[in-house]
C-alpha cells in the first residue's frame, strides 16, 4: 500500500482525475488493470492472504509500482518465493566507477583489484601492478592470467596449492549461469591454453568465493604473504572486489609499504621474473 501510494497516475500513464481523486497514488483497481490481474486477487495480495502467486505476476506488480530491485526481491520473499538474482543498480552503474576506484586506491599500499562475473579485470591499484604483475598487456582476465602469465607464475610460491581453489571457485561462478555463452568461452580458452586447468576442471570441485592465502616471491621485496578476500558489491552484484591483506609472516606489511614508497617504486620499475 505504501508503494502504491507513491506512484502518481501520471507516472503510470493514467489521467489523474483532478480534484475528484481522493486516493493518494494509484487505486487498487488501477494497479490490478495495469498488472493484468483481477482486482479481488490484487486486494488479497495486499492483505497477505494465502493465494497462489507466480514470478510473472509479481514482476508485473513490481513494474507498475516502480519497485527497485531490492524492493522487488523483498516482494518475492513476502510472497513466499525464492527471490530472483540481484541486479545492478542503474544509478550506481553510472557513477560507481569513481567510487570503486577510490576504494581500491585507498587500500594502498596493499594490492586490490575488481573483476566482473567472468573474472575479467575491471580495474586494479598500483600495488596490484607491482606485486601481482597486473599490467595492460595481460589478457585482463584474472583466471586466464593465473594460468598463462609467466610473470605471475614465477612469483607465486603457492601456485599449485591455490590453483585447485581458483578453479573450484570459478566452477561455482559458472554453475550459477550454466547456459551463459561467455562463461563457456572462457572455459574453452582456458582448456586450450592450460592442460593444468583442464585437469582441475574435470575434477568438478565447487567452492564459494572467500579467502585464499598467497605466498609471493617478489624480485625486489622478497617473500610476501597475503590473504586475498573476495567480496561482492551489493549495488553491483556483477562485480567482485578482491582485497589483499598482509599476514604477519615475512614482515609483509612493511615490505608492501616500502614498495609503495618513492624509493620502492624506483627499485621496482624494472622487475625481473623469478
Amino acid at each position: 500500500m505504501s508503494r502504491r501510494a507513491r506512484v502518481t497516475p501520471a507516472q503510470a500513464g493514467l489521467p489523474d482525475g483532478g480534484a475528484r481523486r481522493r486516493t493518494p497514488g494509484l487505486r487498487r483497481e488501477e494497479v490490478a488493470v495495469l498488472a493484468g490481474v483481477g482486482a479481488s486477487w490484487y486486494q488479497w495480495l495486499e492483505q497477505g492472504r494465502d493465494i497462489s502467486v507466480s514470478p510473472q505476476v509479481l514482476d508485473a506488480v513490481a513494474r507498475v509500482l516502480r519497485l527497485s530491485d531490492a524492493e522487488r526481491r523483498h516482494l518475492y520473499v513476502l510472497a513466499g518465493l525464492n527471490p530472483p538474482a540481484p541486479q545492478a543498480d542503474p544509478a550506481y552503474q553510472a557513477s560507481g566507477g569513481e567510487q570503486l576506484r577510490r576504494l581500491i586506491d585507498t587500500w594502498m599500499p596493499y594490492p586490490a583489484h575488481i573483476m566482473d562475473g567472468y573474472y575479467n579485470c575491471v580495474m586494479y591499484n598500483h600495488a596490484a601492478a607491482m606485486v601481482l604483475g597486473m599490467r595492460p598487456e595481460n589478457t585482463q582476465n584474472c583466471i586466464l592470467d593465473f594460468f598463462t602469465d609467466p610473470l605471475y607464475r614465477s612469483r607465486s610460491a603457492s601456485w599449485e596449492e591455490n590453483a585447485e581453489t581458483v578453479v573450484a571457485q570459478f566452477r561455482q561462478a559458472c554453475s550459477d549461469c550454466p547456459d551463459d555463452a561467455a562463461f563457456q568461452d572462457v572455459v574453452a580458452q582456458l582448456k586450450e591454453a592450460s592442460p593444468e586447468f583442464a585437469a582441475l576442471w574435470e575434477r568438478r570441485d565447487i567452492k564459494a568465493q572467500g579467502t585464499i592465502r598467497k605466498e609471493l616471491e617478489h624480485p625486489v621485496a622478497g617473500l610476501l604473504v597475503v590473504e586475498s578476500t573476495a567480496m561482492k558489491v551489493p549495488a553491483r552484484p556483477d562485480l567482485t572486489v578482491v582485497l589483499h591483506t598482509p599476514l604477519p609472516e615475512a614482515d609483509t606489511a612493511a615490505k608492501l609499504e616500502w614498495l609503495a614508497s618513492p624509493e620502492g617504486r624506483r627499485g621496482s620499475m624494472y622487475p625481473v621474473a623469478g
